[in-house]
């Protein structure tokens, strides 16, 4: 029997920079980009305002994980979770007799039952187990 190598640890991230991650790494290097623009394009005031939030945003990007995940899935989790709500509420516009009324409705009949296979006999059944003992070498008479 042969033996095979199994992957170990196949949810970490492979370090570039000591304890760095390649994704960490190019976050961080975005958020440095987008503080030095803002630093070209503002004044100091809001320079620091501005590039503090880049910097708060960058930090959780890059380092923060959320019930064991990264906090970009976290965001995106949030964000589909806000667009289409599991929660649905319950709007009792209609009195009980329309709700009844709407019910009766919309009921459909059963669908038709399946049509049923014949029994197999004894037989037949000795015969197909026959042919799968012996991988098909076994022909049944028909």
């Amino acid at each position: 029997m042969q033996q095979f190598m199994v992957p170990q640890f196949i949810d970490a991230e492979d370090k570039i920079f000591g304890p760095i991650t390649t994704r960490q790494f190019l976050i961080i290097l975005v958020g440095g980009g987008a503080i030095f623009i803002v630093y070209k394009l503002f004044a100091f005031w809001s320079f620091a305002i501005s590039a503090l939030v880049i910097f708060a945003l960058t930090g959780a990007l890059a380092f923060l994980r959320v019930n064991g995940m990264p906090f970009h899935f976290f965001l995106l989790n949030l964000a589909q979770t806000f667009r289409h709500p599991r929660l649905q509420v319950w709007d009792k516009s209609l009195t009980t007799a329309e709700l009844r009324a709407t019910a009766k409705a919309q009921v459909e009949p059963p669908p038709p039952a399946p049509p049923s296979k014949p029994a197999l006999s004894a037989t037949k059944l000795q015969e197909l187990s026959l042919v799968v003992n012996t991988g098909g070498v076994y022909q049944a008479e028909t």
